[in-house]
């Protein structure tokens, strides 16, 4: 039985939309706990939209990618520009892993200001893992996409 990739990057994709949801559900220790940052975790507790509106617009883009891939999977309808759109997808997750992997190593990096280093590490990682599965399931799919 082989792996298909696509289907595989879109169900990634919709298991970290989850996240993302539950994350606004659980609160300032959710927040907290998957490393959003303190920021963030202290304006949940006071009762600020901003970080849920932050965190639902992730898992909204993040639904939308896993829709892209499920359509090149040929589990939902051919979307619009399908080859071009899963190509960005998978960039935009191979440069965020890779970009997030480096940042720590840059003294004075804005970035690390907001969050941890190991939630830099660890959701660079899972970028980097989603990224690669993508582009596993782009050119395997390439000729029927």
């Amino acid at each position: 039985m082989s792996i298909d990739y696509l289907k595989l990057a879109g169900f990634l994709s919709f298991v970290a939309a989850g996240f993302h949801v539950a994350i606004t559900i659980g609160g300032p220790d959710w927040y907290r706990f998957f490393g959003a940052g303190e920021g963030m975790a202290l304006m949940a507790e006071e009762g600020r939209l901003q970080p849920i509106v932050i965190t639902l617009s992730i898992a909204a883009v993040l639904a939308t990618w896993g829709a892209f891939a499920w359509s090149g999977a040929g589990i939902l309808p051919k979307m619009p520009c399908l080859k071009v759109v899963l190509c960005l997808i998978t960039s935009v997750y191979l440069l965020r892993g890779l970009a997030g992997l480096m940042a720590p190593f840059f003294p004075g990096n804005l970035l690390l200001g907001q969050n941890s280093t190991s939630f830099w590490l660890v959701s660079s990682v899972i970028c980097l893992i989603f990224g690669l599965v993508h582009l596993k399931g782009v050119i395997s799919n390439w000729s029927i996409l």
